[in-house]
């Protein structure tokens, strides 16, 4: 079977509020490496030949400084920029805010990049190979007339931090792995050896270990665009002239399935999840990363060699 032709979509215009920097070019590796530099290479060795950089303006420079240099001539690169003020027309928006419009308005920002199956990352999250493959397997199959997607699930219990709460999409699926919904929940956190979250009332509920969640690994064909055009239409239409609303991939996936116009597979991994959510997280990635080059899954210089020849 021909593979077709494959894009992987990286989301790097996030703040980082609460790493306090821009951990999307915060080095990992041994030579430097960011984790989307692993996220590129396992997305190559599984059959992506194209990568689009959602990137903010003010990190252009140092973006294309440092990743851009080191995998030039491994895979086509292209950029794409979030912006606040990247609107439809008739939209006014209050004056004072200052941040983009979540996850929903930076893929959009690609639609007229993309005629093919592409895949949606984190930049600041370590997805591993397996994940990769077994995406690209997905998306070699995928009808690009036809509204039927794909994630990649992860227990809820090896995407935690031990520094702070952090936001996750829990999953429920049914029959044959699909996705039948997601929702957007913040504040998880361990205490006492359980997982917690704290619902809208403050009260805390627990959640098993093996709870399934999303972490932003999704497989997509062009059809969805018009889809979460519509639904950032119908967000806008609510929270225009609020000043920290934002709609991520998750809440308009979820409106989406409830409405019946798509089908979501919920794909299973052998690999392990890791990445970055505060500080204190850096160091446990940079021992994961450093273990897995010990145990020959990656190269110690992840490039050396690589340039203008493919990745084995």
């Amino acid at each position: 079977m021909l593979t077709m032709k494959k894009t992987l979509v990286v989301m790097a215009a996030g703040i980082g509020s609460r790493y306090k920097g821009f951990k999307q070019i915060d080095s990992v590796g041994p030579d430097g490496e960011f984790i989307i530099d692993y996220s590129v290479y396992d997305a190559i060795r599984a059959g992506f030949n194209k990568v689009i950089f959602i990137i903010r303006r003010d990190i252009e420079l140092e973006f294309k400084a440092t990743i851009d240099k080191r995998i030039a001539g491994n895979i086509e690169i292209v950029y794409s920029f979030q912006e606040l003020n990247d609107l439809p027309k008739q939209i006014e928006i209050n004056p004072e805010r200052t941040k983009p419009w979540g996850t929903v308005q930076a893929i959009l920002t690609c639609s007229k990049l993309i005629d093919s199956p592409f895949a949606v990352i984190n930049a600041d999250d370590f997805y591993g190979k397996d994940s990769y493959r077994k995406l690209s397997q997905f998306l070699d199959t995928a009808l690009l007339d036809k509204s039927i997607y794909c994630m990649v699930g992860f227990k809820i219990s090896s995407t935690l931090s031990e520094y702070g709460g952090v936001t996750r999409g829990i999953c429920k699926s049914g029959e044959n792995n699909m996705l039948e919904s997601i929702v957007e929940t913040s504040g998880i956190s361990y205490k006492e050896g359980q997982i917690y979250f704290e619902d809208l009332a403050g009260n805390k509920e627990e959640l098993i270990g093996d709870t399934l969640v999303s972490m932003n690994m999704w497989g997509f064909t062009p059809t969805i665009f018009g889809l979460l055009e519509e639904e950032f239409q119908i967000f806008l239409q609510s929270y225009a002239k609020d000043l920290k609303q934002e709609l991520v991939i998750p809440a308009a996936v979820n409106s989406l399935i409830t409405k019946g116009k798509i089908l979501i597979k919920v794909l299973s991994t052998s690999s392990d999840w890791f990445g970055i959510t505060y500080r204190n997280d850096r160091d446990e990635v940079k021992t994961r990363i450093r273990r897995l080059i010990q145990a020959g899954e990656y190269p110690n210089n992840l490039w050396k060699g690589c340039y203008g020849t493919g990745i084995a």
